[in-house]
Formats: C-alpha cells, structure tokens, sequence
C-alpha cells in the first residue's frame, strides 16, 4: 500500500483501476508512484487519443491495459484484485442507477485494505458501497473526493 511520503511500499506495486480515465493522469500517476499495473477504463475518443499519446511519451506500454467500452459493460467480468480504484465520472451520473451500479462492481474488485477514490460535486455525498468504509472526504472548492476502505 501507500507509505507515508505517498510511495508504493511493495514489490511488485499494486494494481490501479481507473474508472472513467479521460486522459489517464491518475493512473499515470499511480505509475510513477510505483504502481505495477494500470486498467483504464475510457470510451470517448478524444480521451483515448489522449490516453494512447500519454503511454507512448511516458513509454508504459507494457504496464498499462486500456479498455474502450463503457464503464457499465467494462466490469462485467474484469479480473481483480485492485488495490487502488479511481472513479471520476461526470458529476451528473453520480445519483444515477446506472451508476451506483457501476461503484458498486467496481467496489467488488477492490482488495481488502484497498482505496476506492470517487470524486464528485460537494452537493452529493454518496453512501459508502456495500463491503466498504467511508475513510475520509476531501473538499477542493465544488469537488470532494471521498476515500472508501475495503476492511
């Protein structure tokens, strides 16, 4: 998991998830920080383009898998353990079925001790998925990110 000064402490690093990837600067980052692996979940072409240009500059072929379809059908039948997943969809979606649906199979493929990082508009503070705790919520201006723990 993550150590203090925000490094990956294990060898092999962990496995990222992110959900609703847009260009993949979280996943990236995840990368950098010493992540082993990263899915990027995207389907909106300009943010693909995007993702395909970010792993040719920063020459992680090998450890990022990109999948194109829509975050609903995506996890059907994705392999886990991750021990990181980053959700950011567009705020709207986030009161939606749909979606509850979608943090709820993403929260399935969580490890236990894993984060699962939504981020949303201050407005909706969406319940904990079930298996999961509330850690801790971070206010920057109209966005929260809340930190949910697999116990």
């Amino acid at each position: 998991m993550l150590v203090s000064d925000g490094v990956f402490a294990e060898e092999p690093g962990p496995r990222v998830l992110d959900l609703y990837a847009g260009s993949g600067a979280l996943a990236f980052e995840a990368l950098s920080r010493g992540a082993s692996e990263a899915v990027l979940v995207e389907s909106a072409r300009p943010a693909l383009a995007a993702i395909r240009e970010n792993i040719d500059a920063l020459d992680v072929g090998a450890q990022v898998t990109v999948v194109t379809r829509p975050c609903e059908r995506a996890l059907e039948g994705m392999a886990g353990p991750f021990q990181l997943v980053l959700v950011d969809p567009p705020y709207a979606d986030v009161k939606t079925k749909a979606f509850a649906g979608v943090l709820l199979q993403a929260s399935q493929l969580l490890a236990s001790g894993g984060i699962l990082v939504l981020e949303h508009d201050s407005k909706d503070e969406p319940a904990a998925p079930a298996g999961l705790e509330v850690d801790r919520r971070r206010r920057h201006g109209d966005t929260i990110l809340s930190l949910f723990r697999r116990p």
